[in-house]
């Protein structure tokens, strides 16, 4: 008997064929429709990000390692400065840019005879050159975490918002069945349907924002722990040749 019902079951789902989601999406009411465009929208973005995230966090690593290696085999910083200028996406070359034209400008300054060389103005100079190291790091972060924050926004409220969905969905059905007076599943199945699939759609805008937006900041993590090194050696050297 449950063979016999088994089988009249599935070719009964045969018969009427799969289910047409794009179909169904278009006959929801306007409200599921605004949702489900919403969260579309949300998803086509965090996918952009991701793709971007990817290719820019994965050029920044490796131009780092060029300029690392570059610096710590180079004993010129002049030439470190001009080779420096092509890595474009090296956050760490762009701290030693800017830091060392400021250290370019004391020297100019220091030439002209604006400057004597007494403790008291080797003290500012290096003042002036560290804040324009901690300017350009903070700058470098920024720019590394630009668009992680709208991961961070779609993972935590997509869910919401396709929650918003489920729940006028149901309401719809409630509506249906006050309507129709009665409780059958024609009835209440196309509301109940509007509410699985503005789930579906929040849950597969959060999952990968969140996943990404984890993994990014990992790997952000770790280029600004390098940034972070590199500034205080970086420091020391340019103590040694002020002081």
């Amino acid at each position: 008997m449950l063979d016999n019902l088994g089988g009249g079951a599935i070719g009964g789902i045969a018969a009427g064929g799969t289910m047409n989601i794009l179909s169904h999406i278009l006959t929801t009411n306007i409200v599921v429709k605004l949702v489900l465009l919403l969260l579309f929208v949300f998803s086509l973005i965090s996918w952009a990000i991701i793709f971007y995230k990817l290719r820019y966090l994965g050029r920044a690593r490796k131009e780092d390692k060029e300029f690392l290696d570059l610096f710590w085999e180079s004993k010129r910083l002049d030439y470190v400065y001009t080779a420096a200028k092509s890595l474009d996406y090296s956050p760490i070359a762009f701290m030693f840019n800017v830091t060392y034209k400021e250290l370019l400008n004391i020297k100019k300054k220091s030439a002209d005879g604006a400057q004597h060389a007494d403790k008291e103005n080797n003290e500012e100079n290096l003042s002036y050159v560290e804040r324009a190291l901690k300017k350009s790091q903070l700058s470098s972060i920024a720019k590394l975490e630009i668009s992680l924050p709208f991961l961070a926004t779609v993972g935590s409220t997509a869910p919401f918002i396709g929650l918003f969905g489920t729940v006028w969905g149901i309401m719809t059905s409630f509506e249906s069945i006050q309507r129709a007076g009665t409780a059958g599943l024609a009835v209440v199945a196309p509301g109940i349907a509007d509410s699985l699939i503005a789930t579906a759609a929040g849950l597969f805008a959060a999952i990968p924002a969140v996943i990404a937006y984890n993994y990014y900041s990992n790997k952000v993590r770790v280029i600004v722990n390098e940034m972070v090194d590199f500034a205080y050696e970086f420091m020391t050297i340019i103590e040694r040749q002020i002081l």
